[in-house]
């Protein structure tokens, strides 16, 4: 018999669902925590990207498909004997309270950036990290693990005084990423490119830009641009090819003024 849809449905039945395709769905009882992993990572890419969108109902949606995988691998943790849903959820709550002395205890925390630093030093504390910099994913994007370690470090002090001081910084990775290339050291070259990809990090950060978020919009606004271009030549890549670059230039700056 076919189960109907319903109106509308609570979080528990959401639990009931996923322990009834667990136990009927072949797909669904096949998977692990680690064949889904690569499914938790879309589908946050995801809801960035109805974020950027600013499209509310993609995003209701994608937080769905999110909070899928919560479900997911709660359900199978719970079959394994490792802990289930409630213990997500208690773990979380008693997290919040418990980094967020200045609303639920009697801490005085005045500015968002005391709360970023109470937060931070809390989970060395608690957590037991043997160091300041522990917690982020190794996994992580590059440019993201640059942000989150200077984000940390600034926590105790370990800050540039103003941004004039990191507009120098980035200058002088700047010369020595040159004169790496003059002695053609390879290696010496991806080491300074690194440094100077870590300085602008740090720019960024004085200027309340989030490096990750500025490059995705960068690439964005690269493909945008570029298909302008290949309209232009029927998205034909062998006449693209023996146009001059000045050609593709003239196109690139008309895709410019069409923004």
């Amino acid at each position: 018999m076919k189960d109907a849809v319903q109106d509308h449905y609570e979080t528990d039945q959401l639990l009931s669902i996923m322990k009834r395709l667990r136990k009927e769905c072949p797909w669904d009882a096949r998977q692990s925590h680690q064949s889904l992993k690569r499914f938790l990572l879309e589908e946050a890419y995801e809801v960035m990207e109805a974020i950027d969108e600013q499209n509310w109902d993609a995003l209701a949606g994608e937080l769905g498909d999110l909070f899928l995988q919560i479900i997911f691998h709660s359900e199978i943790a719970a079959e394994q004997n490792h802990f289930d849903f409630g213990v997500v959820v208690d773990k979380i709550a008693k997290k919040l309270v418990e980094r967020h002395p200045h609303v639920f205890g009697g801490r005085t925390l005045n500015s968002a950036e005391e709360v970023k630093q109470s937060w931070e030093h809390a989970k060395v504390r608690e957590e037991g990290r043997a160091s300041l910099l522990e917690g982020i994913p190794k996994n992580a994007p590059a440019l993201l693990q640059a942000q989150r370690l200077q984000e940390k470090a600034a926590t105790v002090g370990f800050e540039w005084d103003e941004i004039e001081s990191v507009f120098e910084k980035v200058e002088e990775e700047l010369l020595e990423l040159r004169q790496a290339r003059q002695n053609r050291d390879r290696e010496a070259i991806k080491d300074e490119f690194g440094d100077l990809l870590f300085a602008l990090v740090n720019l960024g950060r004085f200027m309340d830009v989030d490096s990750e978020d500025a490059l995705y919009g960068t690439n964005k606004k690269f493909i945008r641009r570029f298909r302008f271009i290949e309209d232009k030549y029927k998205n034909d890549p062998s006449a693209m090819k023996e146009a001059t670059l000045a050609e593709l230039d003239a196109f690139w700056e008309e895709a410019k003024k069409h923004e």
